[in-house]
């Protein structure tokens, strides 16, 4: 009972964000996606508790529509970090823990899904996903050479596999206090700002010329994107083994983002 009470907001909202992301897409993907959101922040959470950082267990949003039915989750950190080696081991736990759900589920659910012909008549629409590198890849390798006129039907495992590298990519976006910008400022300090200001300039030029759908998260960049507190020690730098690892976080980013994540077509 101490414990519900305790964590009583964290479990209500987990529990709606369950219902929400079963009613928008059934079970198999609510189960992949609640495990890949959960795998991402409790890496957050294990670091905080490691370096001494005050967090809060995680708060699930629900959306009881689609495409996702979740806005996706979050912990929030009270207090200031020790140490760039702290801040980087923070911000890269969530990224990596959560790939290490979303890529099996991709190839588990690329395996159970189908290829169909695209609809070809003229009042039909369908919304189609914007491919990202290492989804391309994972695609190829498991079913293989699609031909044209045809789509691989996604299987709920499958939709949710892709959503988790949506998130990724979302997360390690170097700006500001989003993973990637924890990670681009335990690598380069106060220099990080001129990296933020660059990937909010992008960031903006993708939404307003290319995705509009992108709008309202560039305007939140806009805010809350130019500026990083610093650690407690901000003069002793990383170890070369966190300095590869930040490079391939920043690899990963880059196969994983898609500019337009989602396309409504007509054939």
């Amino acid at each position: 009972m101490e414990f519900f009470q305790k964590y009583r907001t964290n479990i209500i909202l987990f529990v709606c964000t369950a219902c929400t992301t079963y009613l928008v897409n059934g079970p198999y993907y609510s189960m992949a996606i609640m495990t890949i959101l959960l795998s991402h922040e409790m890496g957050h959470f294990v670091m905080c508790r490691k370096y001494g950082v005050e967090a809060t267990a995680p708060f699930f949003i629900p959306v009881p529509f689609p495409p996702f039915g979740t806005f996706g989750a979050l912990i929030k950190m009270r207090g200031h970090i020790p140490s760039k080696k702290a801040l980087f081991d923070i911000g890269a736990a969530g990224p990596l823990a959560g790939l290490v759900f979303a890529i099996p589920a991709v190839i588990i659910g690329l395996s159970l899904s189908e290829v169909h012909a695209v609809p070809t008549t003229e009042d039909t629409h369908y919304m189609g996903l914007g491919e990202p590198l290492l989804f391309t890849f994972l695609a190829n390798a498991v079913v293989g050479n699609v031909p044209e006129g045809f789509d691989i039907y996604l299987h709920p495992i499958a939709f949710a596999g892709w959503a988790g590298l949506f998130v990724t990519a979302l997360n390690l976006l170097p700006i500001g206090q989003l993973d990637g910008g924890h990670i681009i400022y335990a690598l380069l300090g106060r220099k990080s700002e001129l990296v933020y200001r660059m990937g909010i300039f992008a960031f903006c030029c993708i939404a307003v010329f290319y995705y509009p759908g992108w709008l309202l998260f560039a305007m939140l960049l806009l805010v809350f994107g130019f500026r990083h507190p610093a650690p407690l020690d901000e003069f002793t730098g990383l170890d070369s083994r966190r300095k590869l690892i930040g490079v391939a976080l920043l690899i990963i980013f880059a196969v994983c983002f898609t500019p337009a994540p989602l396309k409504f077509e007509a054939p």
